[in-house]
């Protein structure tokens, strides 16, 4: 069922012919971060590694500040989906060889922010220079009890939940890509919800954050753990307000900003019925209110209540999609309208 998907059947591929470490927790694609277990110690690290390279190329990040800040928080995201405390992380810049000094210096700024923001040390890395700019992150972290949150472990009847209001990431790229040649983009600075990790680790069944959009998300939690989603909350109620008024301005069905390929960093978790009131209490005691979104199901598949009633949506379908029209935006909006339009 993994294997359905184009980019898990890449990744499965590509690591095919590497042996897994016996002191390694996960199996592929089974949590957000690697979790190794270190011997002789209740202490698990955490370690992932995020390069920011197409959104480059393709121009959705064009503010150095933003590059930067976003070198930190991808990585940072994903110690926030397994409930990891980040140690530090360390950072390879491949420089442009004509960059100026002034976005070298917007670059370092956001790096020196996000990691402010987080309470990350930079450890140290790499710096190179090359023909094209690329920016690489790997972000280390801690869990010591060795009890790591994971994508796997949800169960029929467990509540879904996410950390804020989705839709910020897709409704950005939109705006960027729709603005091109003008600097005035939605504003886009997400935060690694690294405070509600280490708090939902305690209580979740699983957790994977929404760095490829929420639909996408859902997908993969669903081929993990062979259960479906229902997401009956009303998408005014889930949606972030510039998602709900990019769709209104463009004239798009407002459930196309949940599908990607470009998300928001939030987190998608679940908690069992028995958990959910000692959970909100807990939040709550960290001026965290989360966002309602539905029920795990035995069936496999998603439903989201569009409006007009529950859906289902084709999210497998809608996954491979960016890839199947080689990136071409205008392509891709065509073909997710399609999909809206034959679902009705």
């Amino acid at each position: 069922m993994l294997n359905d998907i184009l980019e898990n059947r890449f990744i499965e591929n590509l690591a095919s012919t590497f042996a897994r470490s016996p002191l390694q927790e996960n199996g592929l694609q089974e949590s957000d971060a690697e979790l190794i277990r270190l011997t002789g110690s209740d202490i698990m690290l955490a370690i992932k590694v995020d390069s920011i390279v197409e959104e480059i190329e393709m121009g959705l990040y064009r503010d150095p500040y933003l590059i930067g800040w976003m070198t930190v928080t991808a990585p940072a995201s994903d110690l926030a989906a397994v409930g990891a405390k980040p140690l530090g992380i360390l950072i390879a810049e491949t420089l442009a060889e004509d960059s100026e000094r002034h976005f070298i210096s917007e670059l370092q700024r956001g790096i020196k922010e996000a990691g402010e923001a987080y309470g990350i040390h930079v450890l140290g890395g790499d710096t190179n220079f090359s023909g094209s700019m690329q920016m690489t992150g790997c972000a280390l972290g801690i869990i010591t009890d060795s009890k790591p949150m994971m994508r796997r472990g949800c169960k029929p009847g467990d509540h879904i939940y996410s950390s804020e209001r989705l839709g910020l990431g897709s409704a950005y790229a939109l705006s960027a890509y729709s603005e091109m040649g003008n600097d005035k983009p939605l504003d886009y600075r997400p935060l690694a919800r690294l405070k509600e990790g280490e708090l939902l680790r305690r209580f979740a069944s699983a957790c994977m954050d929404t760095s490829d959009g929420l639909l996408a998300t859902l997908d993969q939690l669903m081929r993990l753990n062979g259960t479906g989603f229902d997401v009956s909350t009303p998408l005014d109620q889930i949606l972030h307000k510039a998602a709900l008024d990019l769709a209104c301005s463009s004239g798009i069905p407002p459930w196309l900003t949940l599908c990607g390929p470009h998300g928001e960093f939030e987190l998608v978790f679940t908690i069992p019925p028995q958990r959910v009131d000692e959970f909100l209490q807990a939040a709550r005691n960290i001026d965290w209110a989360p966002i309602y979104l539905g029920r795990v199901t035995e069936t496999c598949n998603i439903m989201l209540n569009t409006g007009g009633g529950a859906k289902r949506v084709p999210t497998g379908a809608i996954r491979d999609l960016f890839s199947k029209v080689s990136g071409d935006l205008k392509r891709y909006i065509s073909a997710l309208l399609e999909t809206d339009a034959a679902g009705r």
